[in-house]
């Protein structure tokens, strides 16, 4: 509800904006995307650069693209529970815990935003990297309904495939439009001005579509999930954690560690095997290694998530101290 009268609220400034003599940046009078950058400003949205301008044909920043995607889609920690507050160092290499921007990196890592690990803050978003974690936001509340259709892109070849089907989203749903030629350039890096006017148009898709019903947790196919401590030294403990696969196809990643107290909690993912392969019908045991402080019970986290094939089958040797 809150959703749809923030929504509401837009669109009576949309249809005013332009008879208002002044206007929320002084810099986007002439930028195409006025309006709807005017409307994002006026909702709390978007807040600009420090000069009181918006500066609509500047690159986008990672740092400033996550956060008003997460903004602006009300994507939140409102579906988790954490044992500790979580950090952004938790999670990438690169983004400081306590700046302006971690929050919003952490609520896009749990949501499922696919967020590179080692992404720069000040890291350029291109439009096929924009079109990708906002379509990730507009369903991590929930799957919306969309047409059956493919659209035809010149430039098809050039887009990463794992961003794919978020552009063909996009696309389909008018959020994004192809040039005059048919192409939608996806390593182009896309303009502030077109992120926040895309952001508009996606805010709107999902206020109007209604999402299905959640879909029923899957089974963890990994059976006997346990761990083994050994020590390295005085403070370092290797962790051993093993599991039965259905077949070797099948893997697991460690994908953090918190703390509560003297625990440390490790937090696993099933990958599942590539379908495109083939693998023999055995059951295997699967291993991996991780490392620990001495001072710190290692426990499993019971809460397994499932994830799509990994390149690399098990990942080992994650060390946290």
């Amino acid at each position: 509800m809150k959703k749809k009268w923030m929504l509401l609220a837009m669109s009576i400034m949309l249809i005013f904006t332009m008879a208002q003599s002044a206007w929320a940046f002084s810099d986007i009078q002439s930028s195409p995307h006025a309006e709807k950058i005017q409307a994002l400003k006026k909702a709390g949205i978007l807040s600009g650069e420090a000069n009181g301008k918006f500066n609509p044909d500047g690159k986008l920043t990672y740092a400033a693209g996550v956060s008003m995607i997460v903004k602006g889609l009300d994507v939140s920690f409102a579906r988790f529970l954490f044992n500790k507050a979580p950090l952004a160092s938790d999670y990438f290499t690169n983004v400081k815990d306590g700046a302006w921007y971690s929050e919003a990196f952490i609520i896009a890592h749990v949501n499922g935003l696919d967020i590179p690990k080692d992404v720069k803050p000040d890291q350029l978003m291109t439009k096929e990297q924009f079109a990708h974690h906002l379509f990730r936001a507009m369903e991590a509340n929930g799957d919306h309904a969309y047409t059956m259709q493919f659209i035809m892109v010149k430039d098809e070849a050039d887009i990463t495939p794992a961003y794919s089907d978020s552009v063909q989203k996009l696309l389909i749903t008018h959020i994004a439009e192809l040039d005059k030629e048919q192409k939608f350039a996806p390593k182009t890096e896309i303009s502030r001005g077109e992120a926040a006017s895309w952001l508009f148009d996606a805010m709107e898709f999902v206020a109007n579509t209604p999402v299905g019903p959640d879909p029923q947790p899957e089974p963890n196919p990994l059976t006997d999930m346990k761990l083994e401590s050994k020590a390295i030294n005085d403070k370092v403990n290797e962790i051993t954690i093993s599991a039965q696969a259905p077949h070797p196809g099948y893997g697991f990643i460690v994908t953090g560690i918190t703390f509560n107290g003297s625990e440390a909690i490790i937090h696993t993912e099933t990958v599942l095997p590539d379908p495109d392969k083939m693998y023999p019908q055995v059951l295997t045991e699967i291993k991996l290694v991780t490392y620990v402080g001495s001072a710190y019970k290692p426990v499993l986290d019971q809460a397994v998530s499932i994830s799509m094939p990994s390149s690399t089958g098990i990942v080992g040797d994650t060390s946290v101290e």
